[in-house]
């Protein structure tokens, strides 16, 4: 049986952070992922990478200057938008300390920073077991069985992991998104082009909206969020592309026909997203030989901004510890727990106050008071 002194479950941003900046340590962990390889499916659109948290992350790893070269320019510019199609705020890109990327590239530099052989592909955790003094038993989805000192969770909102230190599971929210892509927009879609702008996207109404960004390819990518029960999506047919943009229309019937086009003019399938979290304040006793990050420990809504970049922090901070504290693992989780909750509930209550200012009655008000508060 393969022993590895640790093992993180998960090749997302959190878990390759960790991974690398105990490289940078000298500290070796192996990583395993349920995907068959790197690039066997989209990583998502655009992400702010916020100055106090994200990049710190980045700045741990040593990779701060190579995500620079990354950062999509007039990617933080804004545009604010009712229901009606009336632009309630235009803002340029003005360097708000949350520069743009794009979620892959940032993910393709952080496994170009780890030593080959690092990531075990197509490894899916199955079971996970305590062996008593800190060790885990680990067994993937092919039967392989591994052990492991120090057992990382970095695997999602629906960790394999996290039943080792809480029985918490994450709940539906209220909110559901349909994202959809427009390809080539400068030239296929002019008009939708021009209502997203430069950079970001936020039309909202209440219990509806419209969210989006400029990718730095030219395409726009468009989230459409409804307050709706849980059966709303699952009543969907998203393999009739037709239809299911018909059923998202119908949810924006009285919108504008110009922010309506974002959905009817999509290109390709069209791909729901339910919207869970954990409850805010989630946390666990001590467990020798095991904790969580990213996801696995503080799934939230994502109307912060937060989650990728926690993710990150959650990882440098676990690589810092670990590093601070040779040979002595639970000192090193103990620290790094300490900081994680009060961390993750603050992020978990702003994501769920966001979201009720974002999609309350007046929307778009509430955002453009936000934004007014941070501008004074």
């Amino acid at each position: 049986m393969t022993h590895y002194p640790i093992a993180i479950i998960g090749a997302g941003l959190g878990g390759l952070t960790l991974a690398r900046v105990l490289h940078v340590h000298g500290l070796e962990a192996a990583v395993f992922d349920l995907a068959p390889g790197p690039h066997d499916r989209p990583q998502g659109g655009m992400l702010d990478i916020h100055d106090d948290s994200g990049q710190e992350a980045l700045r741990a790893a040593r990779l701060h200057e190579a995500f620079r070269e990354l950062v999509h320019p007039g990617g933080q510019a804004m545009h604010v938008f009712d229901r009606h199609g009336v632009l309630r705020l235009a803002e340029e890109d003005d360097d708000r300390g949350r520069p743009e990327v794009d979620r892959g590239q940032l993910r393709d530099l952080l496994l170009g920073s780890l030593p080959e052989g690092t990531i075990r592909w197509h490894a899916k955790v199955t079971a996970a077991r305590p062996l008593g003094d800190g060790r885990h038993e680990v067994t993937l989805a092919d039967g392989t069985v591994f052990t492991t000192d120090l057992l990382v969770g970095a695997d999602g909102a629906w960790s394999r992991i996290r039943p080792l230190v809480s029985d918490a599971e994450p709940v539906y929210t209220g909110m559901s998104f349909v994202e959809a892509d427009l390809l080539d927009a400068d030239r296929r879609h002019p008009a939708c082009a021009e209502v997203v702008g430069g950079g970001m996207l936020f039309a909202l109404g209440d219990g509806r909206g419209l969210l989006g960004h400029r990718e730095p390819d030219g395409s726009l990518h468009i989230y459409a969020g409804v307050r709706a029960g849980q059966d709303w999506l699952s009543g969907l047919d998203f393999t009739d592309t037709a239809r299911a943009k018909a059923a998202v229309l119908a949810e924006f019937a009285d919108w504008d026909e110009s922010l309506r086009a974002l959905i009817a003019e999509a290109d390709g399938p069209l791909v729901r997203r339910e919207i869970h979290a954990l409850p805010v304040g989630h946390r666990w006793e001590r467990v020798p030989g095991v904790t969580l990050l990213g996801d696995a420990a503080h799934v939230m809504s994502p109307f912060a901004g937060e989650g990728a970049n926690l993710a990150m922090q959650d990882g440098a901070e676990l690589g810092l510890a670990l590093a601070a504290h040779p040979g002595d693992t639970e000192a090193a989780l103990a620290a790094y727990e300490r900081a994680l909750f009060p961390r993750a509930e603050h992020a978990a209550a702003e994501s769920a106050r966001s979201m009720e200012i974002m999609f309350r009655a007046d929307a778009p008000q509430g955002v453009l008071d936000m934004f007014a508060a941070i501008s004074d």
